[in-house]
């Protein structure tokens, strides 16, 4: 994407309501204005659901389409990226819906404890060697973080193209204890995933599946 046009976007994102974008010191000093009040946000006390790592917020936008009574929230750094859901959410007039711009370190620092129903991770990059395990987002740290903000009955969806990435959150979690609720190694060849596993696909997902990858996904709870 050119420079113009990031900027393009940038400027129109600083337009649009639905798009917030905290300063990182803002959220570190605990001044963010919608933590615990999300239900004021949306003018409603429908359960929120969380698509982190958003990219062009697919997720985000296909989600709210097939379940309207659910609340959305895209997160994601780059907003020129999430830019693209934002607009579409606007143009459909779909009122559930918002983008925040910050990292997802922050994500406990967002929403206070035992707001958020669901959680959405789809095709985060793996970080694959060993010195970037802290940046994985189903560590053991994250996976803390999710717990924070989780209600006690919610859930977390991992749709990955890496198998290692796959594996490593299977045996994380059942080092930890934690409860799997649902495991596919490849979603479009095994038949049993919930509809919007493959209904929904994203931008980098296609490209994937041009190239033959498996698609694996993971639904757990966490004690």
């Amino acid at each position: 994407m050119g420079s113009k046009n990031k900027l393009k976007r940038f400027r129109e994102n600083e337009s649009f309501g639905n798009v917030i974008q905290p300063t990182r010191r803002e959220v570190i000093d605990g001044n963010f204005e919608h933590r615990g009040r999300w239900a004021a946000y949306f003018g409603n006390t429908h359960p929120i659901v969380l698509e982190l790592g958003c990219g062009k917020g697919e997720y985000t936008v296909g989600l709210a389409k097939r379940y309207p009574e659910c609340n959305y929230i895209g997160v994601d750094i780059k907003g020129a990226r999430f830019w693209r859901g934002a607009k579409t959410a606007i143009d459909e007039k779909l009122e559930q819906v918002a983008f925040v711009r910050t990292q997802i370190e922050l994500i406990d620092l967002l929403f206070a404890e035992n707001e958020v129903s669901e959680i959405w991770i789809t095709f985060p990059d793996p970080q694959i060697k060993y010195k970037r395990t802290k940046h994985r987002l189903t560590n053991e740290s994250f996976l803390n973080k999710y717990r924070h903000i989780l209600k006690k009955d919610g859930v977390v969806h991992l749709k990955t193209d890496s198998e290692f990435l796959h594996g490593y959150t299977l045996g994380l979690l059942h080092g930890l204890r934690q409860e799997i609720l649902y495991a596919n190694h490849n979603v479009y060849v095994n038949e049993g995933c919930p509809p919007e596993v493959t209904e929904i696909q994203t931008f980098y997902e296609n490209q994937y599946l041009e190239e033959g990858k498996p698609i694996t996904y993971i639904k757990f709870r966490l004690n």
